[in-house]
């Protein structure tokens, strides 16, 4: 089954750590829900006829606009492809945006899965960080969520950084699992170019993350969440068991997806291409029936790298099978790097004959992965 990501590209303001496309002029909305819708229509014919088991609103903050833009977006996928009886669809939300008519509609219109964006329960941390939330509207956001009959619902979490103590982390991540959430997803604190955060850092006001707290609450996350019965399906993501995320799941397994709006990247499997991540070119562009995006044809090579990158990161592993679907030789030499490197003690074979990263070793997941990458000679 193929999945479906939609871009919508605005938020209320513009958290200090985030580089994703987004605007907080929301001058252009309506025309952008347009023009998204348009470009549903013009795209129908990349996934092949394949089956949509997924659909993901990100951003940006999908919440943040109308449940009757969701809606007509829905409807139009709906109307256009082979949507699955059963299909996950996510919405990603703010928690300021979670009231009792909006959940309301979000489910009426079908959206079963919610994707919260806590990041933290410290007022001083969510000023900090320039978050559009309180504490207590976090945690009454989950709350309402549950009475309004959600079940699939996950909350991100941020460590590292400046001002969060050990003891806040323990409590954040404990806060968590007393709400009764299946599925939790936890990044470490980035400095991204062109961020806030990174300007910050530059003239000296906040102190750049340190790897070694990153790697300790890394470390505590992963005890606490299985000690409570959640799974480390992959390096960010745990969840209670069959509550995966189905749509993140179909990207590290190399399902082939959609990707609609400004930024918005697709995959199908030989190629990659991507939206320009600009809003009035993205609009005037389709304006003309043109999707302005950019495109790369996949190399042997190039495949190998994605199926090792991603792969390291599950609890699946590299899937060897895909791997010698590309050719037999990328097999071999995945074989004789690990030896050459002595990765056999970070690295194990798992029931499927994968080769699986050792959980403790998951903070270093994209290091190890580059060291595995086709370098030939």
């Amino acid at each position: 089954m193929a999945g479906i990501y939609i871009h919508i590209p605005f938020c209320k303001r513009a958290c200090h750590y985030c580089d994703f496309h987004f605007s907080t002029s929301f001058q252009k909305k309506d025309e952008m829900i347009g023009i998204i819708v348009k470009e549903i229509l013009l795209q129908t014919g990349y996934l092949e006829g394949q089956g949509i088991g997924t659909i993901y609103f990100g951003g940006g903050t999908p919440s943040a606009v109308p449940p009757s833009d969701i809606k007509m977006i829905i409807d139009t996928i709906g109307q256009k492809f082979n949507v699955s009886a059963d299909v996950e669809i996510t919405l990603e939300t703010n928690p300021d945006d979670i009231r009792a008519e909006a959940l309301m509609a979000w489910s009426e219109i079908g959206i079963n899965r919610l994707s919260i964006g806590i990041q933290a329960f410290q007022e001083d941390l969510l000023k900090a960080w320039n978050r559009s939330h309180t504490s207590g509207q976090a945690k009454d956001a989950i709350a309402l969520s549950q009475q309004a009959g959600f079940i699939n619902i996950t909350a991100d979490l941020i460590y590292g950084g400046q001002g969060l103590t050990d003891e806040d982390w323990i409590q954040n991540v404990q806060t968590l699992i007393d709400s009764g959430i299946p599925h939790i997803s936890s990044y470490a604190l980035t400095v991204e170019k062109g961020t806030a955060l990174a300007h910050q850092i530059s003239v000296g006001k906040v102190k750049a993350p340190e790897d070694e707290q990153s790697n300790r609450q890394y470390s505590i996350l992963q005890s606490m969440l299985k000690l409570n019965g959640f799974e480390q399906y992959e390096v960010s993501n745990f969840s209670k068991p069959g509550l995966e995320s189905k749509h993140n799941m179909s990207y590290w397994s190399g399902a082939h997806y959609l990707g609609i709006g400004p930024s918005a990247h697709s995959f199908n499997g030989v190629s990659r291409q991507w939206n320009i991540a600009n809003n009035i070119k993205y609009i005037h562009s389709l304006d003309e029936d043109i999707i302005p995006f950019e495109k790369e044809m996949l190399t042997d090579e190039q495949r190998y790298n994605e199926i090792v990158m991603t792969g390291l990161r599950t609890s699946h592993g590299i899937d060897m099978n895909r791997v010698k679907g590309i050719d037999v030789r990328f097999e071999k030499y995945l074989n004789d790097v690990i030896h050459d490197l002595k990765l056999e003690e970070k690295l194990f074979k798992n029931e499927f004959g994968n080769w699986t990263l050792k959980p403790e070793y998951y903070f270093f997941a994209d290091g190890i992965a580059a060291e595995l990458f086709y370098s030939p000679g």
